[in-house]
């Protein structure tokens, strides 16, 4: 198991307990390795590593896979604004329509997603205070190396920096960024309000994590084992979600604590973004039919 969520968020530990379940309760028979923190390398080595098979299991958004199937990008908060709270989550995500996706990466990528976690709803943290779609104005702020993130934030007058999530920090410090888009665990986690110390709370892309595992791995065990991966992993990242939920307030009154400003954005500010950035919803439609399908289906449960 390796990725890049921090250590101490509920993802990581949530991972932990789930590697604790498997050797527990296969008697040994997997050495479940867990691996955080980016130790096996940033994202883009663990995705391909867990599409050859060098590593069994990771997690990412299903918006990492844009590229090979836009329509389960869809899922991953691609575009922003697409999910509207979190009961509209969990109607798409413990649905019809995750089992779909899980499907399609299983046909389209060699993976299986076993289990949703999620880090929860991103907000912009920045070095200067963003209280308006006016401050958004040539704001360089840190997007993944995807095409609708930085169609996203140029739609709202910023100046999107493609950049791995492991140089966000230095980014910061050095000045090459002057904000991120980031849920409240990881800015914890990963100390970013070091470096900048306003938070607005947009809410604007929730992302799920998808839990990632090899599917030529987990064919080739005994049918009690891949019993145990799939039920044991659907335990663990129920948890997940739970303690992600209760604990959000928790950690954002911590960071205030640590000398965080944050801001509330009036609704018409928010109103605004979402309505300069609904093209695309039709723009990423556009790349299939599969995915209009996909994000017209999203939005009619929310």
């Amino acid at each position: 198991m390796a990725h890049t969520e921090g250590i101490g968020t509920p993802i990581t530990n949530a991972f932990d307990a789930w590697a604790e379940m498997l050797n527990t309760r296969s008697n040994g028979r997997i050495d479940a390795q867990h691996f955080p923190a980016a130790q096996l390398g940033g994202l883009a080595e663990a995705l391909e590593g867990s599409r050859i098979g060098t590593i069994q299991v990771t997690t990412a958004g299903p918006d990492s896979e844009e590229a090979i199937a836009p329509e389960i990008a869809a899922l991953g908060g691609a575009p922003g604004f697409i999910y509207k709270n979190e009961a509209h989550v969990d109607a798409v995500l413990q649905g019809e329509l995750g089992r779909r996706a899980s499907e399609i990466a299983r046909e389209k990528t060699g993976v299986e997603f076993v289990a949703y976690g999620e880090t929860g709803f991103r907000h912009i943290l920045a070095k200067r205070p963003v209280q308006s779609l006016a401050d958004l104005e040539g704001l360089k702020i840190r997007v993944p190396q995807l095409r609708i993130w930085v169609d996203f934030w140029s739609l709202l007058g910023a100046a999107p920096t493609p950049l791995p999530y492991s140089e966000q920090y230095s980014a910061l410090s050095t000045g090459i960024i002057d904000a991120i888009d980031s849920d409240v665990f990881s800015i914890e986690g990963f100390r970013f309000y070091e470096q900048a110390r306003y938070l607005t709370l947009t809410g604007h892309w929730f992302l799920p994590k998808a839990v990632r595992v090899n599917a030529a791995w987990l064919d080739s065990l005994p049918q009690d084992l891949q019993d145990l991966v799939r039920s044991s992993a659907q335990e663990a990242f129920a948890e997940q979600r739970r303690v992600n939920r209760a604990l959000a307030d928790e950690t954002l009154e911590g960071l205030r604590g640590q000398g965080v400003e944050v801001f509330t954005l009036p609704e018409a500010e928010l109103a605004q973004m979402e309505a300069r950035t609904e093209p695309l919803f039709e723009q990423f439609g556009s790349v299939s039919p599969e995915t209009a399908e996909m994000i017209a289906a999203i939005r009619a449960l929310g």
